[in-house]
């Protein structure tokens, strides 16, 4: 495992689009604001603000154009939005979006679950999307889900995630996101996934997204570095899941990814304590308790007071041990 050595790398935040969504209770407009305006302030590359889906299809995030309308956009911060179609662009393109975000699964199955529709379906309908944002100069990301596994199909084949990538390469799209949407990676996997998508297309900007749902998404957050990934897709404090994997939790948590680069010596331009004590303001909005560590235990070095009583343990331990030394 190596060192950071101050390598620069690129946290992006997905909490308030991947996690609200699966909230069962909505959270009021102004809160989803102020909690993006916090965020904003915080060392963050890139934030997934909404979507522009149907609000019948996600009613958490009916409100997407009034949050991103007012947000306070800070300089140097991506705000993007997840946008399914021509009409969620357009509505996009009026709340002065600043990047597509366009997703589709490598997983016929999954696909058809999750977005109703064939993967040759969803390419066509992203292709016009696409197109569009080429004519106004907006850049799109495209996340490609189930890249390192389908809870339905099982494994999927590189061979085929990398044809994908091929389709969309030749519309120019800006970046991948290489998304773990059920949690099903494994940090050699991750590993060789992204030296093969890398050597491929070196000149496109790719983005690592990890669930961890079977606690494997710290290390295949380090697997993804290690192969040359800069870019990490995360979740003030772990929310988020999928509804079509059983037990999937969110993203790895932002505040737990944050921490542990830093003490291997990365360079995430993040404010440590701001995302903890962001997380502590999350926990209010989502009313139940949050699965990241960090926040708990505090930082590894985070110095507590030794028990009431040391002194006086101190001092019995010394004096058994004069005793020991001069019987």
């Amino acid at each position: 495992m190596k060192e950071g050595k101050g390598k620069r790398l690129f946290i992006n935040e997905v909490a308030t689009r991947d996690g609200f969504q699966m909230e069962s209770r909505f959270i009021p407009t102004d809160d989803k604001i102020a909690l993006i305006d916090r965020l904003g302030t915080l060392g963050y590359a890139k934030i997934e603000v909404t979507s522009f889906t149907s609000a019948k299809a996600i009613p958490a995030l009916r409100d997407g154009e009034e949050v991103m309308q007012r947000i306070a956009r800070r300089p140097g911060v991506v705000y993007t939005a997840l946008v399914p179609n021509l009409r969620g662009a357009e509505r996009a393109l009026e709340s002065r979006i600043g990047e597509f975000n366009v997703v589709m699964s490598a997983s016929e199955t999954h696909n058809l679950g999750n977005l109703r529709m064939t993967r040759e379906q969803s390419f066509a309908q992203l292709a016009e999307v696409i197109a569009l944002a080429s004519q106004v100069g907006v850049p799109v990301n495209v996340s490609l889900s189930c890249v390192f596994g389908c809870p339905m199909e099982g494994e999927v084949p590189l061979a085929g995630v990398l044809e994908w990538i091929d389709r969309f390469a030749a519309l120019q799209v800006q970046g991948v996101t290489l998304c773990d949407t059920t949690g099903m990676a494994f940090p050699t996997q991750v590993q060789a996934v992204c030296e093969a998508v890398m050597a491929r297309y070196p000149g496109l900007q790719w983005t690592a997204h990890f669930h961890n749902t079977r606690g494997m998404g710290l290390a295949n957050t380090v697997a993804a570095v290690e192969a040359g990934i800069e870019r990490l897709d995360m979740s003030l404090g772990g929310i988020g899941g999928c509804p079509y994997a059983p037990g999937a939790t969110g993203n790895v948590a932002t505040e737990d990814v944050v921490h542990m680069l830093q003490c291997m010596g990365y360079d995430t331009g993040m404010d440590l304590d701001g995302l903890i004590a962001a997380a502590s303001e999350l926990e209010a909005l989502v009313q139940h308790g949050l699965p990241s560590q960090v926040p708990r235990a505090g930082h590894r070095l985070t110095r507590h007071a030794p028990p009431a009583d040391f002194n006086d343990i101190a001092a019995r331990a010394h004096a058994r041990r004069a005793k020991e030394l001069n019987p």
